[in-house]
């Protein structure tokens, strides 16, 4: 319990660093369904799952975790010529000793969770630390929008399915860990009035994001910030 708290610590207070180059390239989620587009960058979609009992989060245990790969397996580079997903940790854990890829993808579910809830609920409070600048940006700019137009959005993560890092390295002084959330998630919209109009409480979908975090090397702060969000290929 004392690893899990330390993690989600690190991420909770997450401080901004002048590393922060990234930007917002796409929306989050894939939508295959036929449900009305949204226009906030967590545009979820999906597969609908509809659950006849009460949901609750569960969000601890994703059932796909990636271990962290030992030294001298996989490739050392990739079709694309980029660094294996096992040199690319390799770098990580050189640089900061203490990563640890297993606890990492426990904390960042945890993370995930927070913000995309808070993000639902416009509280910018929780988002400043865990975001970069210019995600924050982005996310403020879409909150706004939403009250300006009398829109209030609901999002609960029903069941964090899978947990996979896709990415990993160390370029100069930052380190990246690029993970794959697939979640079940009800996704509502209301009006004023509190009326439904986008979105269904008793349904569940599917969907898939790719966040990449980074933190400063150099940094004697080991906090990790979220500085992009993208959409599968």
């Amino acid at each position: 319990m004392g690893d899990d708290y330390e993690l989600l610590q690190i991420l909770l207070f997450a401080a901004v660093a002048g590393f922060l180059i990234y930007r917002l390239r796409s929306v989050l989620g894939r939508r295959t369904g036929h449900e009305r587009e949204r226009r906030h960058p967590f545009g979820h979609g999906g597969h609908a799952r509809r659950d006849g009992d009460a949901v609750n989060a569960d969000v601890a245990s994703p059932d796909n975790v990636v271990p962290l790969p030992e030294r001298g397996q996989g490739d050392a580079v990739d079709q694309d010529g980029t660094p294996s997903l096992s040199v690319g940790l390799t770098q990580v854990r050189i640089a900061d000793p203490s990563f640890d890829a297993n606890r990492f993808v426990e904390g960042a579910g945890r993370a995930f969770q927070m913000i995309v809830e808070s993000f639902a609920q416009g509280d910018t409070g929780v988002l400043r630390p865990l975001v970069s600048d210019d995600l924050f940006d982005e996310f403020g700019t879409e909150i706004r929008r939403r009250a300006a137009e009398g829109e209030v959005h609901e999002t609960q993560i029903v069941k964090l399915r899978e947990a996979e890092i896709l990415e990993a390295g160390v370029a100069g002084r930052t380190a990246t860990v690029t993970i794959k959330f697939v979640t079940e998630q009800i996704n509502l919209v209301r009006d004023e009035a509190g009326a439904v109009v986008d979105g269904d409480p008793e349904t569940a979908i599917d969907v898939t994001d790719i966040w990449t975090f980074a933190r400063s090397t150099r940094s004697s702060d080991p906090n990790w910030t979220l500085v992009e969000t993208r959409t599968p290929n």
